[in-house]
């Protein structure tokens, strides 16, 4: 598939990576023009240094990965991840919240990381695997009335990751309005192209040299 690079927003989340992980990542996402790296919040500035100057944007999570966190510290979190470098960023919504069906504070919590982002890019994750068909539906029109960029399914440290069905389901909900993020468990090429197929505007695997170059992501993510 053309251009199937920068559909991937190349990942590495887990709590042990270090700074040998980063830097490779990094360099791969160099020599394969991947359209993100995706880290936790204390690598930004690590990847910012390595990246200067390429065509390559830093992604980071915010209330990652339970999405628990107040408000407040997600707002703070988003600001300081742009002050130190980050160009998108993929926020955890509270689930707790949306099996409350506190509607309201799902949308505030949203909308006040949007607001404090500006011009950068939001990605909200449902983590689908702990929601029903229909709080993906009530989660994906929450998020657009938010304003944000993104839609995308999962964390990748839950039950299970993204499903073709339900990046169909959320890009039924956001349409052109708003795109869809395909995460957790893009094993293969043939998984990529499916997942854009069925509606996914980007993908975050841990995986993406293996998946442009038609081999297995073996990896968790």
């Amino acid at each position: 598939m053309k251009n199937l690079n920068k559909y991937i927003d190349h990942t590495v989340l887990k709590p042990d990576a270090t700074l040998e992980d980063i830097k490779k990542i990094c360099n791969e996402a160099i020599e394969n023009n991947f359209a993100t790296v995706c880290i936790n919040p204390f690598r930004i500035s690590d990847a910012k240094r390595i990246l200067l100057n390429k065509n390559v944007g830093i992604t980071t999570v915010i209330g990652f990965p339970l999405g628990a966190n107040l408000t407040d510290t997600k707002v703070f979190e988003t600001k300081k991840a742009i002050e130190d470098g980050a160009t998108e960023i993929d926020m955890v919504i509270n689930i707790g919240a949306v099996k409350d069906q506190n509607w309201d504070y799902v949308y505030n919590d949203i909308k006040k990381v949007k607001e404090v982002a500006k011009d950068k890019v939001v990605k909200v994750i449902l983590e689908n695997c702990l929601l029903t068909k229909e709080e993906i539906v009530k989660c994906c029109e929450i998020a657009l009335k938010a304003n944000v960029d993104f839609v995308k399914t999962s964390t990748g440290f839950s039950k299970s990751g993204a499903t073709f069905d339900d990046v169909k389901l959320m890009k039924s909900v956001v349409k052109d309005i708003c795109k869809v993020k395909a995460a957790g468990g893009v094993r293969t090429t043939e998984d990529a192209i499916k997942m854009i197929e069925n509606g996914a505007d980007r993908l975050g695997t841990s995986g993406g040299v293996q998946i442009v170059n038609g081999e297995s992501n073996k990896n968790n993510y």
